[in-house]
């Protein structure tokens, strides 16, 4: 008698192909279109051409090995070389160096000396911060210094060629030695956190104008193997910021002592460490002593933008893993993304993302605009971004969860690259301020610039009479502006509220008609739920889908 045949046990049949070799910039309509929308037509073919040179890159096997490997094999501190001797540095995986090279060759640092540089920047960041998310954070430092160390010309003259350098320098050494440099902060202390004006990092006056020694404790240190660090420091006059290169030109070291790496939720590939400043030898002053805080704002407003396109980034690539499993995977007789349950899920997933891109990539040319003498753009800029900040950070968490949960079980497996974009995701909304100092700035600049809210008023006003839920939103919200009085225990939902009409407003004016009138009956009507995947059906749904597929 023959024996039996044998079963086949591990044939792969009903799983999605990998998501790969495919243009990341290019497939993402939202993001492509906010481009064009934005950039100085004779300069689109050209940003266009580099967008998407990124966007290949980003959709390649090898990026996303990178992102794997960088996570997986977390950086190490080493304080002591063999001998004994100190020597406070971090070692990281190759993977690390990679994505890092790519991003600075790629302009990600480079926002101040090229024509639309922040949109252009903004975009790329957006589509390479899709591939891992913690090497964003020297990145982001890096771009953000050059503000602050505006406020000083001869500072500025020595480092903001290094630091808009497209070439990637790693290793420590004098800066004049390098093609390029990094960028970190030093702010917040143990006993202070956000209120930096209770940092007690002492700051003592040298003979050499402008130079001063440093002790203290720095509880985050960013990005803690760059070549300067820009630090808050109590001086003789008050709070002052600093420059602190980690090499001197003479090629010692700076006392920069690296007390431990922090053991984070996420953000594993990128090193955040507690430093001791223990008598540091020379740190530089940057603007007036005692005005700390005025002279980094301008860091600060930057970073706090990237911490929107970087949710952005996340929710697009959420959304795009989610689509793409679902449009490969087959149950009860068919593939999901077409059962309709799956499809209103999906669609709603979609426009959470394209209203973070549009709000993005709005943003990003407001700061160009502003940067070549807009007051208008720069006042909207200081209402719209911590308002921005605020609400796209904070929508990333419950997105990116539902997006995982569309894949299953294998969307709570490591492999699927899901877990990690979930421990990302509530990053953004604790850095650079987290949601209730968001609320209360908003708030600030409401009572001290009231030329702010004119702006904003008229970025919303662009789009008045397009839909009568936006319009009933913008009335409600007035109603809400007219009473400022006890208004901190509510600032939350007034803040929420500024950014779902600022959205909604840019929705409406710029993306199919399909997409604006989901979000407003979503986001701005009535008789929705609170959860993902709660639209009316009476809405496109499909074509909401089929617009945010990576693959057509």
């Amino acid at each position: 008698m023959p024996p039996p045949t044998p079963h086949a046990t591990h044939t792969v049949t009903n799983q999605p192909p990998p998501l790969v070799d495919y243009d990341v910039f290019t497939a993402d309509a939202p993001l492509t279109e906010a481009v064009e929308r934005h950039v100085a037509p004779g300069r689109a073919n050209e940003v266009r051409a580099e967008l998407s040179a990124l966007g290949r890159a980003a959709g390649s096997a090898q990026a996303q090995e990178w992102g794997v490997l960088a996570n997986e094999h977390p950086p190490r501190l080493r304080t002591h070389d063999r001998y004994g001797n100190r020597v406070d540095e971090v070692d990281f995986h190759p993977a690390w160096h990679e994505l890092l090279r790519q991003a600075v060759a790629s302009g990600l640092t480079d926002a101040w000396s090229r024509p639309d540089g922040h949109l252009r920047r903004a975009a790329g960041f957006l589509v390479w911060g899709q591939v891992e998310a913690g090497h964003g954070c020297p990145v982001s430092m890096t771009h953000a210094a050059v503000p602050a160390l505006r406020a000083d010309p001869v500072l500025a003259g020595q480092w903001e060629p290094l630091l808009t350098s497209h070439t990637y320098a790693p290793g420590l050494r004098p800066a004049r030695a390098k093609g390029g440099a990094l960028a970190g902060m030093g702010m917040t202390e143990k006993q202070g956190g956000s209120d930096v004006r209770a940092n007690t990092t002492r700051a003592e006056p040298l003979a050499e104008d402008g130079a001063y020694t440093l002790a203290g404790h720095k509880w985050f240190c960013s990005a803690p193997m760059s070549d300067v660090f820009l630090v808050l420091a109590q001086a003789p006059a008050g709070l002052t910021c600093f420059l602190v290169p980690r090499v001197l030109e003479d090629g010692s070291r700076n006392t920069f002592r690296l007390q431990r790496l922090k053991d984070k939720l996420g953000n594993r590939s990128n090193a955040s460490g507690e430093v001791e400043f223990d008598g540091t030898t020379w740190a530089r002053r940057v603007g007036e002593e005692g005005r700390g805080v005025a002279t980094i704002i301008g860091m600060v407003a930057a970073t706090r933008l990237d911490c929107v396109l970087g949710s952005a980034a996340l929710m697009r690539q959420a959304v795009v893993q989610a689509i793409h499993h679902t449009s490969h995977r087959e149950a009860f007789g068919g593939r999901l993304v077409d059962k309709p349950l799956m499809r209103n899920v999906l669609a709603d997933l979609a426009l959470e993302s394209e209203a973070a891109t549009a709000l993005g990539l709005r943003l990003a040319a407001a700061c160009d605009a502003a940067a070549a003498g807009s007051h208008s753009e720069r006042l909207l800029l200081r209402l719209a971004v911590p308002a921005a900040k605020y609400w796209v950070t904070k929508r990333c968490t419950p997105m990116v969860g539902e997006a995982l949960e569309c894949l299953g079980g294998n969307g709570y497996v490591e492999e699927s690259g899901m877990p990690r974009l979930l421990r990302e995701a509530p990053l953004n909304s604790i850095w650079e301020g987290s949601g209730n100092v968001q609320a209360l700035d908003v708030l600030r600049a409401l009572r001290r610039e009231p030329g702010a809210l004119d702006a904003f008023l008229g970025e919303v006003g662009a789009a008045r009479g397009a839909d009568h839920r936006l319009d009933a939103a913008v009335k409600d919200l007035l109603v809400e502006l007219a009473d400022l009085d006890g208004v901190e225990g509510r600032a939350r939902r007034l803040v929420e509220r500024m950014a779902l009409v600022l959205q909604g407003a840019l929705l409406v004016r710029h993306a199919p008609p399909s997409v604006a009138d989901a979000f407003c009956a979503s986001r701005l009507g009535t008789g929705w739920g609170a959860a993902f995947g709660t639209l009316p059906s009476s809405l496109d749904l499909g074509s909401i889908v089929t617009r945010a597929s990576p693959l057509g």
